[in-house]
């Protein structure tokens, strides 16, 4: 089939590989449009963007999916079906306008966590099983009729990072797969059960506080659903101070946010239930560290305590 992408992050890179190995043809890409990044605010296209560019494929950067400049080249390029991993909302005109339509690949197994942070949900509820669902595009958010899904376990070590590459791999190969069933007309699309939906929004930045008197488990997950970006955050003395990773301790009940146990390898915090260990840090000005590194040049005793 000839394929017109779109698609924004990293996430959607290995989607684009997999089908450039398929029978199937990748006849346009769409995506953002450059913005100015690093110190020198030069403009740079999304990581779908540039991968364009080094594969010579013919990249489309609208600044208007309603333009109807950019409905114009779509028509001529004369697609068979849109393919939407990790992109924006697409107007109705655009959703119809190849024979197949368009579909979408989404980090879970709709109808749960529909939304923008699927895979930090999943991890932040302590889900054991994630999952990837490939399914027809409707105007309304992750509502389309499903077309294929995978269940994917998920790790206790697995955090957004890990998480989300093992979902885009194995929903790269989903996508190809469903591509050759949709050609070959052999896929039976099954309507989702909307009284079963659950919400994934994005990530705010008053969520990413923690709040000490949580459980050690529930703050754990956060942290899990959080890194490496943007990372839980706290307070220690008076500025910014992130954690990335962490491991839950049974212990006695103590003060919530108070060090516990600090020594040359080893910083535990105590919480609302349990205590947790802390394994990799940011200081506010500082690079993210391991906890033996940042113990090094840190001056932090028992009683000290975080969220202040």
């Amino acid at each position: 089939m000839k394929i017109v992408f779109m698609g924004n992050p990293g996430f959607s890179i290995p989607t684009m590989k997999a089908i450039l190995e398929s029978q199937h043809d990748i006849i346009g890409v769409v995506s953002n449009p450059p913005k100015p990044m690093g110190r020198g605010r030069k403009l740079k296209s999304t990581a779908v963007g540039e991968f364009a560019k080094d594969n010579n494929l013919n990249l489309i950067e609208p600044t208007s999916l309603k333009s109807p400049d950019l409905h114009q080249s779509l028509t001529k390029l004369s697609p068979d079906i849109f393919v939407i991993v990790a992109y924006r909302i697409l107007p109705k005109s655009l959703i119809n306008l190849p024979k197949f339509g368009a579909v979408n690949l989404h980090a879970s197994l709709l109808p749960k966590y529909r939304g923008a942070g699927p895979i930090q949900w999943s991890l932040i509820n302590g889900d054991q099983v994630s999952g990837v669902t490939i399914f027809q595009l409707k105007p309304k958010v992750d509502t389309g009729d499903i077309l294929m899904q995978k269940e994917i376990p998920i790790n206790k070590n697995d955090d957004m990072m890990s998480l989300g590459m093992k979902l885009c791999i194995s929903g790269a190969d989903l996508l190809v797969e469903t591509l050759d069933k949709l050609e070959k007309g052999t896929i039976t699309p099954l309507k989702q059960n909307h009284e079963k939906a659950t919400p994934a929004p994005k990530i705010t930045k008053a969520m990413t506080q923690i709040n000490w008197t949580s459980p050690a488990r529930k703050i754990h997950n956060w942290i899990r659903g959080l890194s490496p970006r943007p990372g839980m955050a706290t307070m220690f003395k008076g500025k910014n101070f992130r954690i990335y990773k962490s491991t839950t301790i049974d212990y006695p009940s103590e003060i919530p946010g108070q060090i516990i146990k600090v020594n040359s390898g080893e910083l535990v915090v105590a919480t609302g239930d349990g205590a947790l260990s802390l394994l990799e840090v940011q200081a506010e000005g500082k690079r993210k560290m391991c906890i033996e590194d940042f113990l090094r040049g840190a001056t932090i005793n028992i009683g000290d305590t975080l969220g202040i």
